[in-house]
C-alpha cells in the first residue's frame, strides 16, 4: 500500500535525522570538555561557565526535539487516519 509506506518513510524523514542531532548534542559535551577544557571553563556568569550552560541546553534540547515530534505525531496520525478510512472502505 502506497500510503503505509509514505507513512513509514515520513517517520523516517523525521526520527533518523532528529536521532542523529540530538546522539551528536549529547556527546558534544564530553567530547568538547575532554578536547577544550579551556574553552568550557570559559565564565559566562558569577561561576556558572560554559560546560554547566551546555549540559544545561540539553534538557531544553530534549524538550524541544519531544515537541517538534507531538507536532509530527500529529500528521502521522493523520496519514493512519487516511489510511484506515481506506482499509473500511475495502471490506
Amino acid at each position: 500500500m502506497a500510503e503505509f509506506k509514505a507513512l513509514l518513510a515520513a517517520k523516517r524523514r523525521f526520527i533518523f535525522p532528529a536521532t542523529i542531532f540530538f546522539i551528536a548534542y549529547y556527546f558534544a559535551l564530553p567530547i568538547l570538555v575532554g578536547y577544550a577544557p579551556e574553552f568550557m571553563k570559559t565564565q559566562v556568569f558569577g561561576v556558572v561557565n560554559l560546560a554547566y550552560l551546555f549540559a544545561l541546553s540539553q534538557f531544553f534540547m530534549a524538550w524541544i526535539i519531544a515537541a517538534l515530534y507531538v507536532r509530527a505525531a500529529g500528521r502521522f496520525d493523520g496519514m493512519i487516519g487516511t489510511i484506515l478510512a481506506k482499509l473500511k472502505r475495502r471490506r
